[in-house]
Order: structure tokens, then sequence, then C-alpha cells
């Protein structure tokens, strides 16, 4: 194991899981979250500020602020105390609990915000209207962009989608989660340059508008958008999957019954990518999708039965037969659905 003097030295870029045992599809997922930020968003903000230090627009005195509904804010709180910046993280009320505590535990300033944006555009709107005015209320504010800065699809292209081809040199399908489109982008064109058959699938959640649908209620952060994302670029996709959050809180907790925790954005991939080779004839297809984050963030929505009911209705929560029967098959008998409880004092003998 290295040994490291900062954080963003360590991530763990080779560790795949074979999930054909619990989905019954051949498909590898390649996990992101090991690492001190929990997400594959410590490769773009690392590589989004050393880009602002090398052009000389990020100073002692300068004051990182961005957008984020929680991976990247985290991973840029880590980064910010690590170098010794000040940072200002603008998200909205979406943003797990626990991201705004370990952001605030990195010194970070977190502003939360409420309501839609006033002209559309919805709470990403409304935040990055509040970014805008933050700069221009003092020019030490320098806003990273992730949405628009070429060193987030960059870290992909230099870093991830370089791993899955040497681990992969056959594969035919990469399922990537659509949100800032960083890693969607950075790993599309790596593979289209090595003139390779790999098909990109996109993996976007029901209600966000990034490929042009219509916007709707969105309640876990990660993937999904309130505004067109101006770095993607269509012609790199090959197909789109849209992901409704039910099947996304449903693919968690199946990940989670074999051991697996694993957060919102993972969920979605995941649930694109059964969906989609249940629907093609996948055959001996070699498959990967990118899972961008693990699932301690999640515990107090996806993982609480009394949140997903508030939200889902009870509904979400009830196992559909292909899993029961699956289920079956591994242990023998069907397991009985319990709920989450937390153990009372231990009497004393």
């Amino acid at each position: 194991m290295p040994i490291i003097t900062d954080p963003q030295e360590f991530n763990q870029e080779e560790l795949y899981i074979d999930l054909r045992p619990m989905c019954g599809h051949s498909l590898f997922l390649k996990v992101e979250g090991f690492n001190f930020a929990g997400s594959i968003k410590l490769k773009a903000a690392a590589e989004m500020v050393r880009a602002a230090e090398r052009d000389g627009s990020l100073t002692p005195d300068s004051i990182l602020v961005e957008s984020s509904s929680g991976n990247l804010g985290v991973a840029l709180s880590m980064l910010a105390a690590n170098k010794g910046y000040r940072f200002v993280c603008v998200t909205d009320s979406r943003c797990n609990p626990a991201a705004l505590r370990l952001m605030e535990s990195f010194d970070a300033e977190v502003h939360v915000i409420t309501e839609p944006a006033a002209n559309g555009g919805g709470r990403l709107g409304a935040r990055l209207d509040h970014v805008r005015g933050l700069c221009a209320s003092d020019d030490r504010y320098l806003w990273l962009n992730q949405y628009g800065n070429p060193a987030n699809p960059r870290a992909h292209y230099r870093t991830t989608a370089p791993a899955i081809a040497r681990r992969f040199p056959e594969l035919d399908v990469l399922f990537i989660g659509a949100g800032t489109c960083g890693t969607l982008m950075g790993c599309a064109r790596y593979m289209h340059e090595l003139r390779r058959p790999v098909k990109i699938v996109a993996v976007d959640t029901v209600g966000s508008v990034t490929f042009g649908g219509p916007s709707g209620r969105r309640l876990i952060p990660g993937l999904g958008a309130g505004v067109r994302v101006p770095q993607l670029d269509e012609s790199y996709v090959d197909d789109l999957v849209m992901v409704p959050e039910a099947k996304t809180i449903r693919t968690c907790r199946r990940l989670a019954r074999r051991g697996f925790l694993f957060g919102g954005s993972t969920g979605t991939v995941v649930s694109g990518a059964l969906d989609w080779l249940a629907r093609n004839d996948a055959g001996d297809l070699t498959a990967v999708a990118v899972s961008p984050d693990l699932g301690e963030h999640y515990m107090e929505t996806v993982y609480t039965d009394e949140w997903v009911q508030e939200h889902y209705g009870e509904g979400v929560l009830a196992r559909d037969e292909p899993e029961a029967a699956a289920e079956r098959d591994r242990v023998g008998r069907p397991r009985r659905a319990r709920r989450g409880r937390r153990l009372g004092a231990i009497p004393a003998r």
C-alpha cells in the first residue's frame, strides 16, 4: 500500500464487482467510491483545482465556490481543507444531510437553496444564480463551474476511461450516469478515439432535462439536471436509459441485501444497465457500468423505510417476482423483508 501525504493521492482505481451472480446478466461494476471523498467526484475536483492553480486564476486569496448536490462539494471541501483554500458550496434542500455535515466538518461554508429559480431551471438554476451573485459581489470568488469546465471531462479521459480499456480490452458496452456529464464525455471521447466498437449508453434519471425530457420531481441527488448541461455532446452517446427514482431505490436495496452498500447514483446506473441488457440481446457482451459513489451518505433517505414510504409509497419497498425468485434460488427459501430497527439497551444479566 502507498504512503501518502495528501488525501487526493489515494484512489482505488482497479476495483470491479461481477454482478452476474446477483443480477443474472454479465455486468462488471467499476467502483469509484474508495477514496477520502467517497465518490468519483474527487477526480474532477482535483483536476479542476490543478488547472486553476496552473493558469493562475486560483491564488491564496481566492474563495472557491461551486454548485453541487453533494459529492463534488464533499470532494472540494476536502481538497480546500488540505490546500488551505476557503470554499463555499452552494447546494439545495435535496443534498443528503450526511454530505452537508461532511462539508462542514472540512470547514467549508455551505449555502442551502430552498426555492427553485423564478425564471425556470429548478433548484439547479437557483443555485447557479446564487453562485453568479457571489462572484459579482466579490472578485475573490472563483467559480470552478463543473458544468462547463473542460477539466471535468479531462479527468476521466485521463484516468477512468484508460483504466477500463486496460482491464477490458474486448469491451462492448459502457454504462455511465449523466450528471454534469463529465464522466460521460471524458469516457466517451476516449473510447471514440480508440476507434473501437464500444457502445456508450448514458443513464439518466426521470425528471432530468439533460437529454431534452420534461422536468419533473427528483429527490435523490447525484444524477440528472434541471438545466441543459453545456458540455454534453450527444453525438458521442449511442443510447439512453431513463430510470425512475423508485427503481433506483429498489436497486440500491437489492445490492445492499447482497452486502454492497451503494449510493443513489450507482443504483440508477445499475438499474439502467440491467434494463438495457434485458431489452437487448446481450449474449456474451462484455459490459461495464461506472459506480460513482458508496451508500453511507444515503442512510437517512434511500435506506430509511419511512423516508421512502413518505415520498414514493409503500409499493417501492416490495420485491418484484424476478428478484424474489433469484433470492429463493440463492438461499433455498424465501427471505422475509425486515424493517431496519435500532437495538435498545442490552439488559444486564
